[in-house]
């Protein structure tokens, strides 16, 4: 077992555009390329491993034949051979639909599938773009309903404008939209479910519409509004600082001008480290991997020391 890449899932979207190849250098033809899927194990579209010896093999089936040296003991017994995160770069050169996503309960119950509280780091915001993220005053379920009916759902949404940096988390039932103009990186819970509310009206290549879930979604939107979504955050250079903890993942935020060493004999997951800035060398006992922006290596749980090599790096490093 060794630091590990996988092959990009490039998914189209209608909102997609060109920057994960003009920024990230992804490899992708089309102008409407919205995602980029790094690490997943979401059936029909399971990661590729890119380098070394395991090469060509799917991150599952490395995970159903070495789970606890791979994944942690803690976090088999937690989720069993399931890979717990998604992890996804986007680029939105649209709007993207109103959505929100059910908690875990209301997931099982209705798709068996895990919840899907998610976050995000901005890494390119064009001048005055922003998201939208929960409602600029408590609304009731009827006034939202008739907001729905009455096609004024916009008039009730809070909007945030965004720069290089800023991160969101994004609780289940918040209603929340990414912006035309801005490029991300998303750490999630490993889920695809995700109701529509509202799509302005566009339509497909086929000239449909796309499908809403209005009724789905009546009971899983968080009606009250919070100004619990902006994450704030320290940049201290060669440390590391804590971004979000919520029970479905960690992420803190390591921006290096010199080599650091992590000691995680202790840790007991998986760590993911998703570069969005500069580049950087993840060295372990077990073999070394180049990442630069727009790449994502998964080091084992094995591995109980990582030092991480640049002078100029951006990271953001994701665990259980």
């Amino acid at each position: 077992m060794y630091p590990l890449k996988f092959k990009p899932i490039l998914k189209e979207r209608l909102w997609g555009g060109t920057k994960l190849k003009e920024v990230l250098g992804k490899p992708i033809e089309s102008d409407i390329t919205g995602e980029s899927w790094e690490l997943s194990t979401v059936k029909g579209d399971i990661s590729i491993i890119a380098n070394g010896s395991l090469e060509g093999q799917s991150l599952q089936s490395l995970i159903d034949s070495n789970a606890e040296e791979l994944l942690g003991k803690s976090v088999v017994e937690r989720f069993g051979k399931e890979f717990p995160i998604l992890i996804k770069f986007i680029d939105a050169k649209q709007d993207l639909s109103i959505q929100l996503h059910p908690n875990d309960k209301l997931a099982k119950e209705r798709h068996d599938s895990f919840g899907k509280t998610e976050m995000w780091y901005i890494m390119d915001a064009d001048p005055k773009a922003e998201l939208i993220v929960g409602f600029n005053k408590n609304v009731s379920k009827e006034e939202y309903a008739e907001s729905i009916e009455k096609d004024t759902l916009l008039d009730l949404l809070n909007y945030e404008q965004v720069k290089e940096g800023d991160t969101f988390f994004i609780n289940t039932g918040k209603i929340h939209a990414i912006c035309a103009g801005v490029m991300l990186a998303e750490i999630q819970q490993t889920s695809d479910v995700t109701y529509r509310v509202f799509d302005f009206n566009r339509k497909d290549k086929d000239g449909n519409l796309r499908e809403l879930h209005t009724a789905l979604a009546l009971d899983a939107v968080d009606y009250d509004k919070k100004d619990d979504f902006k994450v704030a955050y320290r940049q201290d250079l060669n440390k590391i600082s804590t971004m979000v903890d919520c029970p479905y993942f960690k992420t803190n935020f390591i921006q290096l001008t010199e080599n650091v060493e992590l000691d995680t004999t202790e840790r007991d997951s998986f760590t993911i480290f998703m570069c969005v800035g500069g580049e950087a060398i993840i060295k372990t006992p077990k073999g070394e991997v180049s990442i630069r922006k727009g790449e994502t290596a998964l080091i084992p749980a094995s591995m109980e020391k990582i030092e991480l090599q640049s002078t100029g790096a951006k990271l953001l490093e994701v665990t259980i």
